[in-house]
């Protein structure tokens, strides 16, 4: 009942008429006065909202007295609901000025369900690119926004391959301990829209996320994927060569600038920071 009661307010009825509406939908052809018996409301909030439901066609009023009131059958709602909101969007879409510049910002999204509005938005409106960079979890979420956009012609990149390899590079080692963030996810669309965010965290499901079209974050990542492209190919065309000259992923290298004296590829190997790996222990 609370679910379909918050629907009916998300397509712009109030409280009372979405109450009055399933009330009558339920029980059937009623008086205003036995409808705010039922609801436990005063009459007159009753007959207010009757008489706006009424003037707008979603319920029907018959002859006689105390007037009775009977809603539309489901069906029928849904078509004149559908009908007047996609009427309302091509008007909109049509006639929204166009004009006013907007400056390219940043923007944080929280809670999974705006996150992935927002995503799910872009994903099905690329037109030539989308690269990913998410876990196997994430990924089983947008399972068919990503492959209605491969059916549309799109290009998928993956920068990782969302299984439970680890890093091609050692972890930068926290300056001051820290819990687990989470796992991190990125993804950019049409090299000109991008989202970089973060998913759970040490017993914690929050969903966090900056979301720009900044051209700054946009070829950031965009140089990210381009490394560990270039890293792939050359792991699978030398791989062993490039072990054997800088060390297991590359720890030789990390040693000369990030690893302190004293420390052996074994510790750095130990070291692990939020979101750097793909296991999913």
């Amino acid at each position: 009942m609370e679910q379909l009661l918050l629907h009916l307010r998300s397509l712009g009825f109030t409280e009372m008429e979405s109450k009055i509406m399933v009330e009558l939908a339920a029980i059937g052809q009623s008086s205003g006065y036995e409808v705010a018996k039922r609801l436990g409301v005063s009459r007159s909030n009753v007959y207010a909202a009757l008489q706006r439901l009424t003037q707008q066609g979603y319920v029907r009023c018959g002859d006689g007295e105390p007037a009775r009131y009977s809603a539309l059958d489901p069906d029928e709602l849904a078509k004149m609901i559908s009908g007047r909101v996609q009427a309302s969007l091509a008007f909109v879409e049509n006639e929204m000025p166009r004009g006013g510049s907007v400056s390219t910002t940043f923007y944080n999204v929280e809670g999974e369900r705006n996150v992935m509005d927002a995503l799910i938005r872009q994903l099905n409106a690329a037109e030539h690119e989308i690269i990913v960079d998410v876990w196997r979890e994430e990924a089983s979420l947008l399972r068919s926004e990503l492959e209605q956009a491969e059916r549309r012609g799109v290009r998928l990149l993956w920068a990782f391959d969302g299984g439970n390899a680890a890093s091609t590079y050692l972890p930068w080692p926290p300056l001051e301990e820290r819990e687990s963030e989470g796992r991190k996810f990125s993804f950019v669309v049409d090299r000109r829209w991008c989202m970089l965010g973060m998913r759970g965290g040490e017993g914690d499901g929050t969903v966090q996320a900056v979301v720009t079209e900044h051209r700054v974050l946009v070829e950031l990542l965009l140089g990210h994927f381009t490394q560990e492209m270039v890293l792939f190919e050359l792991e699978q065309d030398m791989g062993p060569e490039l072990e054997r000259r800088y060390g297991h992923r590359y720890g030789s290298i990390y040693r000369k600038y990030i690893g302190s004296d004293g420390e052996d590829e074994e510790d750095l190997m130990e070291i692990q920071t939020p979101g750097n790996t793909r296991d999913d222990s």
